[in-house]
């Protein structure tokens, strides 16, 4: 099979296409032979300065393909079989740019009839993520129809693959969903992926425009930029709501000020799938798949979310576009459907 690796961390150029045994899956394992892989800030940044102590790495911690062998000790998946994957290359050297994949069957979901393999590797780590933070609050642990409803959610940065993945799921879960956003053109990207309002905090006062918004306050912040923003969501953010941090952008530390903060009994969660467990992990995969079977959840330009294909000589490439910022989501294509 063709795959691609590294042997050391470096810049994009690190990496190379090599071909590689076809591997077989083991006890409770599943081969997966993949159509599509996405590619996110997590792969260009482990490859940048991460080898975890092997050798060699292939990157991609998200896919989608056919199932196409099966281990020992395997129930509910056979041959053939439609599936997404996430977390691929978390605690093993290889993940899913690459033909084929061996995971264990916790990683593999059912990909719903009429979903797309496109969509399928654009869910795990960014719709996994958003998941976990639209349920960090007191009382809402799963996502369904009528969940979030009566609630309002902030999300930071609506044009991002985790903001609209929240964007659509807060949304299918019924809340109102307000956004932060830096242009324009990234504002009606927010509203594509259903947004009720947008802010554009470059210009105005956006504490202001969001009270105007949600005068009791924001009930969940889902929050990428923390550093840059905790002062506003604070400010937002009503009596016993949430912050949910899973980013990093703009900095790597913030304060927080101890009375204005627990005068407000706020909470603040912080969000990293590496170390959420199997019971979050499972819920999340679950409410995913029941969102794309109630067609509530989509990529593309008309979701919010626009897609760029590049084939998987061209990962370095891919890996660029990401550390660069690129508006939507970059998928390898990797097989014909």
């Amino acid at each position: 099979m063709r795959a691609v690796v590294y042997r050391r961390t470096g810049p994009s150029s690190v990496l190379e296409v090599v071909e590689r045994d076809v591997p077989e899956p083991g006890i409770g394992e599943v081969r997966v032979r993949l159509v599509r892989a996405g590619v996110n800030p997590t792969d260009w940044k482990f490859r940048a300065g991460m080898m975890s102590g092997y050798d060699e790495v292939t990157p991609g911690m998200d896919g989608a393909g056919v199932v196409d062998a099966v281990g020992p000790d395997v129930v509910g998946f056979a041959e053939e079989d439609r599936v997404w994957v996430f977390l691929a290359q978390h605690g093993r050297p290889h993940g899913t740019a690459a033909e084929h994949v061996v995971l264990p069957a916790t990683q593999v979901v059912h990909l719903p009839v009429g979903a797309s393999y496109d969509v399928g590797a654009a869910l795990g780590v960014p719709a996994v993520t958003a998941h976990r933070a639209l349920t960090s609050g007191e009382d809402v642990d799963r996502l369904a129809p009528g969940a979030l409803e009566g609630r309002t959610v902030l999300v930071a940065g609506g044009a991002g693959a985790v903001g609209n993945a929240a964007i659509q799921l807060a949304r299918w879960a019924g809340a109102t969903v307000l956004t932060t956003v830096s242009s324009d053109e990234k504002g009606a990207l927010a509203v594509a992926a259903g947004a009720h309002q947008t802010i554009n905090y470059t210009v105005g006062d956006p504490v202001a425009e969001i009270r105007k918004l949600a005068p009791e306050g924001v009930d969940l912040v889902v929050e990428v930029a923390p550093a840059q923003n905790n002062d506003l969501d604070r400010a937002v953010t009503r009596v016993r709501g949430t912050i949910a941090v899973y980013a990093n952008n703009g900095g790597d530390e913030f304060s927080i000020p101890v009375r204005e903060t627990f005068s407000k009994n706020l909470r603040y969660q912080f969000v990293l799938l590496y170390t959420l467990g199997e019971d979050l992990l499972r819920a999340a995969a679950e409410d995913v798949t029941a969102a794309l079977e109630d067609g509530a959840f989509a990529v593309g330009e008309d979701a919010g979310l626009p897609l760029h294909h590049l084939p998987l000589e061209e990962t370095a490439a891919a890996h660029d576009a990401v550390e660069q910022g690129t508006i939507g989501k970059v998928l390898l294509d990797i097989a014909e459907e």
